[in-house]
């Protein structure tokens, strides 16, 4: 066995920190390349009008409910009666919470009481964000987690 010397204990060091110094360099390069983006273009004026639009659309008790079978997308929106309500400029993004690459803006069309789309997804954790007006102008937001099992 070969004696242990400065110069080897020097390597040793030298090499167990280049290797956490690329793995951190190749993390952070990942994230940052990743990351989707701000949701605001500025976070204060958009806080000016949160607590009126929040309780407007309280004051709607809407309820949506995403679905996902066999290739498509349901959306259903219900009062605070359960009943079906009718929505108008519905804008819905659907993507995975912590990457834009795979984020889609699916057309949705009304077919009875609920809104349909077509897309693709794969198995998996996928977000919904969903941006649509009630007859009175109101406005509706709201972001879900859609569970694509198959």
């Amino acid at each position: 066995m070969r004696e242990l010397t400065g110069r080897h204990v020097f390597f040793i060091t030298t090499g167990a920190f280049a290797v956490i110094i690329a793995v951190n360099v190749l993390l952070a390069v990942k994230a940052v390349t990743t990351f989707p983006g701000l949701e605001v273009d500025n976070s204060y004026v958009a806080s000016q009008g949160f607590d009126a639009r929040r309780s407007a659309q309280q004051a709607l008790g809407w309820e949506m409910t995403p679905g996902y079978e066999a290739g498509r997308m349901r959306l259903s929106f219900v009062d605070a009666t359960g009943l079906p309500v009718a929505v108008r400029d519905l804008k819905v993004l659907v993507g995975r919470v912590t990457e834009a690459e795979d984020d889609v803006w699916p057309e949705f069309t009304a077919v009875g009481e609920v809104y349909e789309a077509a897309v693709p997804l794969q198995r998996g954790k996928w977000m919904v964000k969903v941006t649509a007006r009630a007859a009175d102008g109101t406005l509706f937001e709201q972001r879900s987690e859609l569970f694509v099992r198959s």
